[in-house]
């Protein structure tokens, strides 16, 4: 494993930098500077990059996040942290606490011995010992593995690209100079896209081997698997399901059960963590006799199966699809005597291609319509044509071309009255298509844990944990919302109106949000409609008065 992952680290950071550094010389080259600079330049970036990069994130975490470095972490915690350090020959990271329950948990610094871990209040919320040890494992991995300085190196190359872009575009260069930095900014803004997919590959890659890492360190890859479902899927377990399972065991599996939950509840208030919460993910309860109901991991990975969104949304993502990594860690479970985690069914019983192929059509439509309206202005700057019947009929057809894909992802009507566990089942739903629904359930928390501008909201309700996307017309809005309101939700029982989509994210963007009987709407929906039928007529009005 380190072999292969050593040599397509080598390949993606050569193959990134080798691109970098000869169009870097090139330019250099046309601009007639000293090829010195552009060594200096880079090692300058580079050094201050690393240096203070770490720093910069502390502070962030501090200022917005409220993360607390001091808490102490359960003793089963620290003595697996201390062993898989002492195995790797790396010293003991820097553990920060957010204090919300979103199970979550990310890695930063510069290297193996200067690796700062954040873990959320729902990691030890919602997951068991075992799955804890894998979740901070997957973290460990990502250190040993120098993932933080990797990361960091490689994602210079396109900020350094993008610069060069921005500066060619904006340059006040003469008229002689104007055509050959027009091409460089050209090709550097090609070569920042191609970069950028590059990253995300490679860091998709390094997930799959941070995975392994933990598998290898906890000896339990259902472990892993299970907090991959609790955490991506939200799968987790249901007090009502445990209390019913509880009456049909005999006394002495009850005792063991209740000592279990005890001992766990025990570690969590040492870190004064008593409720659940969650941030953008979903939680199902569906436990059968204390272990996680496969059927309902089936039916939570069957859009990242079946709907072809998925694979968009992965390949402009960080991170693999769950549902992909959990069967590459179901490889691995004969190795440690485990029986397979699951087999997933990818059966189709009917193709989802050509509703794909539609959404996209109509996703892309108003930017279709906007490119083809310029080029035929550029067209026609030279005929004898009005610019301002130009004008007219330009607005008017946009505007006619954002109502479908608006209408189709705000349909306003037919709102069904659903469950977070009937939402996750739907397969034919995405960022274009909504599906109108209203859900009760309680304000548990932020959308982004602990994070202090955060105005969207968590939502629970008795089947599971859903995110809620709260939008006003103007983002200064919701800066305030979230400063001096959103917490009279939390802990509050409310009633949402809004669109379920998916992309990938299971999320509800509200509508209307209702507590103790009163609603507050949000007026983004309204305002946009205003916008549309504002152009419409602008357009008409054009039209009508041209000469």
């Amino acid at each position: 494993m380190k072999n292969k992952l050593l040599f397509t680290s080598l390949c993606t950071i050569v193959g990134l930098y080798g691109i970098l550094i000869l169009f870097l010389i090139i330019i250099f080259e046309i601009c007639g500077l000293p090829l010195s600079y552009l060594l200096i330049f880079s090692v300058v970036f580079l050094l201050l990059q690393f240096l203070i990069a770490p720093f910069i994130t502390d502070l962030t975490m501090k200022w917005f996040y409220h993360v607390d470095f001091n808490k102490e972490i359960p003793e089963y915690l620290k003595s697996f942290i201390n062993e898989v350090c002492q195995n790797n020959k790396m010293k003991f990271p820097k553990i920060g606490f957010i204090n919300d329950g979103a199970p979550n948990a990310f890695t930063y610094g510069r290297t193996k011995n200067d690796a700062r871990m954040i873990l959320t209040r729902g990691i030890f919320d919602l997951l068991t010992e075992e799955e804890v040890k894998s979740v901070v494992g997957h973290e460990l991995g990502h250190a040993v593995h120098y993932d933080m300085f990797l990361m960091t190196a490689v994602q210079i190359v396109p900020l350094i690209l993008y610069y060069i872009y921005d500066i060619t575009f904006n340059s006040d260069s003469s008229d002689d100079d104007d055509s050959s930095l027009g091409i460089v900014g050209i090709i550097a803004y090609i070569l920042y896209i191609i970069s950028e997919y590059v990253i995300l590959w490679f860091s998709r890659t390094r997930e799959y081997y941070a995975d392994e890492f933990s598998l290898r360190a906890t000896k339990n890859p259902n472990s892993l698997a299970n907090a991959l479902v609790k955490i991506g899927f939200g799968l987790t377990t249901s007090k009502h399901d445990l209390e019913e399972n509880e009456n049909n065991e005999n006394n002495e599996e009850l005792e063991k059960k209740k000592k279990k939950k005890k001992h766990s509840l025990n570690s969590i208030s040492a870190l004064g963590i008593f409720d659940a919460k969650s941030s953008k993910s979903l939680v199902i309860t569906s436990y059968d006799n204390g272990e996680i109901n496969k059927e309902h991991i089936k039916k939570a990975a069957r859009w990242e199966l079946l709907n072809p969104w998925a694979k968009w949304y992965e390949f402009n993502s960080t991170h693999p699809l769950i549902s992909k990594r959990i069967k590459a860690i179901s490889k691995y479970s004969k190795e440690y005597n485990q029986e397979e985690y699951i087999n997933f069914d990818e059966t189709k019983t009917e193709s989802y291609a050509d509703d794909f192929m539609l959404e996209v059509m109509i996703k892309f439509l108003p930017y279709f319509i906007l490119i083809i309206a310029t080029i035929l202005g550029i067209y026609l700057l030279d005929k004898e044509i009005s610019y301002q019947l130009f004008v007219g009929v330009f607005l008017t057809i946009l505007a006619i071309s954002t109502i479908l894909p608006f209408t189709r992802s705000h349909k306003n009507k037919d709102y069904k009255k659903a469950t977070v566990s009937e939402l996750l089942g739907e397969i034919k739903v995405s960022g274009v298509t909504a599906i109108p629904c209203i859900v009760k359930g309680t304000i548990i928390g932020r959308g982004n844990p602990g994070y202090i501008f955060s105005e969207d909201f968590t939502l629970q309700d008795e089947t599971g944990i859903i995110f809620l996307d709260y939008s006003q017309p103007l983002a200064i809005i919701n800066t305030l919302f979230a400063l001096l309101k959103s917490k009279e939700y939390h802990n509050k029982e409310v009633e949402i109106k809004g669109w379920y989509k998916r992309a990938p994210i299971p999320y509800i963007e509200i509508y209307e949000i209702t507590l103790d009987g009163k609603t507050k709407r949000c007026h983004t929906y309204g305002f946009t409609k205003f916008l549309i039928l504002l152009m419409i007529m602008i357009g008409i009005f054009l039209i009508i008065t041209a000469k």
